[in-house]
């Protein structure tokens, strides 16, 4: 049975974090306090929390809990989603990327339109409300693909959300069609895309991505498509990829990007921080990048989290862990340090399995149900643009299964 302590009244809470910023260095409870008024905190001052250690982290993870707790209160939210990936024929070949294969690559594999309907239609039997389409960049690729993709998907279930095409998989398809980003995006959205994944934005820091991904698109073209996309309607999520040769001032100045691109055009539904997984990835056990680290430690991954909450508090309100990248136990410590997303079922995932992560492809809706009153907190089932469609109080549906109990031994990944 889970203990579920009392939240103090606001004069306590306020006197207890006024008792733990006279015992921590003076510059970081400054920071703190500022942020426990409601302002944004700087650069500098973003870059000062990742560089914090022993009390003055522990401090950080509780003002980045307390804020999550003013701004969204107990609820810990979940989307039932699978993610396909319908092909890793890529031309990049990033140094982090272990799905990609060439062309002429045995491993390589192209799933025709039929076969993407098919793993939707399969998804939406299952209960899932949206379906996020991601894949590698295929040489000679039809420019229109991506867009017959959506028509096709749309035409057999106009329910379901089609979460799909990142950044840089924009720029590609405008470039094989011979359109504009603009007008690409355009025909996207009348196809029936839903909204767009910030992936591909790894650092937003040129000179870090000539490392790591030296053939991807630069900074401002990532900008320059998020913006876009919400010029015109259509929602993104925001990323960070780190652990790798970023320091803690590229990732404070990552977020403030993305603070800023929020506080101009209000299109961001969450921010995701991925660590790096470095198992399988060439530019880590081939040695390609000098000093390159092994992934993020914990103590850097609970620091993601919170300075991320912390920065981002008053502009993107949804901070989401990744159950993938860091296992269920980290995932829920993650929670506790102003994270409030517990990410997708995503039913088969590629990508991070590929580079050597060993966390599984699939959580099921009672998993997630499950590790999230382990904590305390309030399950809830969401959209893919944070609608509440179901809260799930008092253990609700916790010992019935689902239909993922029941269908799942059929679904082929």
């Amino acid at each position: 049975m889970n203990l579920i302590v009392p939240r103090p009244d606001n004069d306590r809470l306020r006197s207890s974090f006024e008792g733990l910023f006279q015992i921590i260095d003076p510059v970081i409870a400054s920071i703190l306090n500022k942020a426990m008024d409601g302002k944004d905190v700087s650069l500098k001052e973003g870059f000062e929390l990742f560089e914090a250690r022993g009390m003055d982290m522990t401090a950080l993870a509780m003002v980045a809990d307390e804020l999550r707790r003013r701004t969204v209160g107990s609820i810990v939210t979940y989307v039932v989603n699978r993610n396909i990936n319908f092909t890793n024929i890529c031309i990049k070949r990033c140094g982090f990327c272990a799905f990609s294969r060439g062309h002429r690559d045995e491993e390589g594999y192209f799933l025709p339109i039929e076969e993407v309907v098919r793993k939707t239609r399969e998804a939406w039997e299952l209960g899932a409300t949206e379906v996020c389409i991601q894949a590698g960049i295929a040489p000679h690729m039809d420019g229109h693909l991506y867009i017959d993709i959506c028509r096709a998907i749309k035409k057999e279930l106009p329910d379901i959300h089609i979460h799909a095409f990142s950044p840089e998989e924009i720029v590609y398809g405008a470039l094989r069609s011979k359109t504009t980003v603009e007008d690409y995006l355009r025909m996207l959205k009348e196809a029936g895309i839903g909204s767009l994944p910030g992936t591909s934005a790894e650092i937003l820091d040129d000179e870090i991505r000539r490392i790591i991904s030296p053939g991807r698109i630069k900074t401002k073209d990532w900008i320059y498509v998020i913006k876009t996309a919400h010029r015109l309607g259509i929602p993104t999520t925001s990323t960070i990829m780190y652990g790798h040769v970023e320091n803690s001032w590229h990732k404070a100045k990552h977020i403030a990007i993305v603070r800023d691109i929020q506080k101009e055009t209000h299109g961001i539904t969450e921010f995701v921080p991925l660590s790096f997984v470095h198992y399988e990835a060439p530019m880590y056990n081939k040695g390609l990048v000098k000093g390159i680290r092994p992934g993020a430690t914990g103590a850097e991954v609970v620091k993601m989290h919170a300075v991320s909450r912390i920065m981002l508090n008053n502009h993107i309100k949804n901070i989401q862990v990744s159950w993938v990248k860091e296992g269920t136990k980290l995932a829920q410590l993650c929670l506790n340090v102003g994270a409030n997303d517990f990410s997708g079922t995503l039913i088969d995932e590629n990508i991070s399995k590929a580079a050597g992560a060993t966390h599984g492809q699939l959580l099921r809706p009672r998993d997630f149900r499950r590790l999230i009153r382990d904590i305390g907190r309030t399950p809830a089932q969401r959209s893919t643009t944070y609608d509440i469609l179901k809260v799930f109080c008092d253990k609700e549906g916790d010992d019935v299964p689902d239909k993922f109990d029941e269908r799942l031994v059929s679904i082929r990944v």
